[in-house]
């Protein structure tokens, strides 16, 4: 990295962190939460708010990232357990130490895929009850984001409450979070940071009719306004770069 620190704004996501370097100082809750100095990994929850992100020295690492519904899948860990947090990996997630040790002694980058790829299949848990339901429930909000929870509901054949139920107990997050983070992710996604940005047009695109509640919805999950978000992508990132680097707020 070419900066000190970064915030990186929450995808719905589960993701697992293996450090082959230097720790990593790491904090959810936009930084105000419990503080984590990863040295060998780190696993962060389920969250809506962006994780703090900031290397000790030179570093490498790996991620292992889940869907939405692929947290106790893969980790063996209720969602629910670390939403919000950022807890060590190697004691949550039992096969990370010994696998930290093979990547560490690989020395292609094809070869280090390969190890993860397959402790991950190897350490496949059976998937939670309902994992099904959240799933189809999951690809109509990826395909639209701004469906009613209601509608999401009626079309997996469940009442909205049972859904909320549900999803918070795999996902780890409500149905209207997680399509929340999914308008924003599309919004993020759809802004060229090197030219000009049709606010208006993605916003209402989007569902976002009104500028005050864009901007606090983009604060909540990015940590910075829209316009301190632009300014600090065209400082951080190339064109290039910044094509795959939706949702990076670095930070000198």
């Amino acid at each position: 990295m070419p900066y000190t620190r970064e915030r990186i704004a929450p995808t719905g996501s589960t993701v697992g962190i293996v450090v082959l370097g230097d720790a990593l100082l790491q904090a959810a809750d936009d930084g105000t939460g419990e503080r984590l100095r990863a040295t060998c990994g780190a696993l962060i929850g389920p969250h809506d708010r962006p994780v703090v992100n900031q290397p000790t020295g030179e570093t490498h690492a790996i991620g292992i990232v889940t869907t939405p519904v692929g947290c106790e899948t893969v980790f063996g860990v209720a969602p629910s357990t670390i939403r919000g947090r950022v807890v060590d990996l190697c004691s949550t997630w039992s096969p990370a130490t010994r696998l930290r040790t093979e990547l560490c002694a690989a020395d292609e980058p094809d070869r280090m895929l390969e190890l993860v790829a397959d402790r991950v299949r190897q350490g496949l848990g059976a998937p939670p009850r309902g994992v099904e339901r959240c799933e189809v429930a999951l690809g109509r909000l990826v395909a639209d984001p701004t469906l009613s929870i209601a509608q999401v509901a009626a079309d997996v054949g469940v009442g909205r409450e049972h859904l909320g139920r549900e999803f918070t107990r795999i996902v780890g997050l409500t149905p209207r979070t997680l399509s929340r983070l999914l308008r924003m992710r599309r919004l993020l996604a759809g802004i060229d940071v090197h030219g000009a940005v049709a606010w208006r047009e993605l916003a209402a695109d989007l569902g976002w009719f009104d500028q005050a509640h864009l901007i606090r919805d983009f604060r909540r999950h990015t940590g910075v306004t829209p316009t301190d978000y632009i300014e600090a992508q065209r400082a951080g990132f190339t064109d290039v770069e910044a094509e795959d680097a939706a949702g990076f707020v670095p930070e000198s």
